[in-house]
């Protein structure tokens, strides 16, 4: 597999830094490519067999004919042109180079084996492209065609017919072996680099799935601290408003009431910070603000009352510890319905009916239908519904939300649980 460069990741540096180089020259194809080598091959074949018959061969007392060297080079430079083809035929390629060897065989004293670059590259090839068994045939069958032929063109002697046997045995199993082995690694290397690849991309999906969970935790957070006691401010604001000139004294006490809001809102706004930087409780500094929780209903209850309307709060069965989160949780779906109730139902009664059953825990909050008319949160594009919804399924509690038969608006959420009861008395409030 090559990327955008043409270049084989599994490949050594120098074949790497070479097919770069070829790609920025426009040679990218696979036949133009092995077009090169097999030109670069020719010349190199050309200029091993002339050193060998002019140079190396008489200085060691071995003298060639001339007519037959130079037919022998030519041969073995035509196998060499022949690996164009190496590639895009492979087989066809190793049979041409084979049959050209013939010839070579034939012409080539008794005494010497000779053998160009080609017959050792179309080899390999073979045994790079194709299976092992299939390579292993098509070698098989080239060396038991050299062998036939040394055994017809030169004199019959049982001793060069093996020499010829096994030099070619040796030139084409050993070729086809490393071809073999060289795709073999390339093949591991890539399914390594692939693994690799998958391997980090299932990081980085949960990576971003972390960030993703962290942003709408951040969400939720700020949403219900924020919300809550803001709106809770408009409200009194908007009443300060109309006392200033009747009731200097009462809005002045609104004015006060405001002022505490203020002030929760921002201790409130801390310790959510403090909570997403893993330090909770000293992001103020000045003393840590207790986590609210179902404990915390009453004083949750009695402020919505104080603003906005009647609030009744009914707790039934025998109260029971639950693990943090799905403390907070339930307290924060309480605090969101009734901000969604004032919001949407100003002065309406609502009604906070928190339920320990033997199994499960229901917090259930209902605002019953006022003047003006309640608008359900759902309906105005709001984020209420969605973090309250996001809670319920952290810890997994059910979650239904939907108008009431009188034309409230109703919010629940069952939370499944096996714990132990406390004892403790059933207790009713009203705010």
């Amino acid at each position: 597999m090559r990327d955008h460069t043409g270049t084989d990741p599994g490949s050594p540096r120098l074949t790497t830094w070479l097919d770069r180089r070829l790609t920025r020259l426009g040679v990218t194809g696979v036949f133009p490519r092995d077009c090169l080598l097999a030109a670069a091959l020719t010349v190199l074949t050309f200029i091993l067999l002339t050193v060998l018959f002019w140079f190396v061969a008489p200085a060691d007392g071995v003298f060639f004919d001339p007519t037959r060297a130079w037919l022998i080079v030519a041969i073995c430079c035509a196998q060499a042109m022949l690996l164009c083809l190496r590639r895009v035929r492979p087989l066809l390629c190793l049979a041409l180079v084979a049959g050209l060897q013939l010839p070579v065989i034939g012409i080539a004293p008794p005494e010497a084996t000779i053998r160009g670059v080609a017959p050792f590259v179309a080899a390999y090839t073979v045994g790079s492209l194709l299976p092992v068994r299939r390579a292993l045939l098509a070698v098989g069958a080239v060396v038991a065609v050299e062998s036939v032929g040394a055994a017809l063109l030169v004199t019959p002697d049982p001793l060069t017919a093996v020499g010829y046997t096994a030099a070619s045995a040796l030139t084409h199993a050993g070729a086809t072996v490393v071809g073999g082995w060289v795709a073999t690694h390339r093949s591991y290397a890539e399914l390594v680099r692939l693994r690799a690849d998958e391997a980090i991309r299932e990081e980085r999906t949960k990576l971003q799935a972390a960030i993703d969970a962290e942003r709408s935790r951040m969400a939720r957070e700020l949403h219900d601290v924020a919300a809550h006691h803001l709106s809770g401010m408009v409200v009194q604001a908007a009443a300060v408003e109309r006392l200033i000139d009747r009731d200097p004294d009462a809005a002045r006490a609104g004015v006060a009431w405001i002022r505490a809001q203020g002030k929760e809102t921002l201790d409130n706004l801390r310790l959510v910070v403090g909570v997403l930087r893993g330090r909770p409780g000293r992001e103020g500094g000045d003393g840590a603000t207790p986590v609210p929780g179902l404990g915390m209903l009453d004083d949750l209850v009695r402020t919505a009352g104080n603003l906005a309307g009647p609030v009744e709060f009914v707790r039934e069965g025998d109260p029971r510890e639950l693990s943090p989160i799905a403390d907070v949780a339930l307290y924060r779906i309480a605090q969101e319905s009734l901000s969604n109730a004032r919001q949407h139902a100003p002065g309406a009664p609502a009604r906070v009916v928190l339920r320990f059953l033997p199994r499960s825990v229901s917090l259930q909050v209902v605002n019953e239908p006022g003047t003006p008319r309640p608008v359900p949160a759902a309906r105005t594009g709001g984020v209420g519904l969605v973090g309250m919804r996001e809670r319920a399924q952290l810890i997994g509690a059910t979650f239904t939300a939907g108008p009431t038969s009188t034309g409230g608006w109703s919010v629940t959420a069952t939370l499944p649980t096996n714990g132990p009861a406390a004892s403790h008395p059933k207790e009713e409030a009203t705010a």
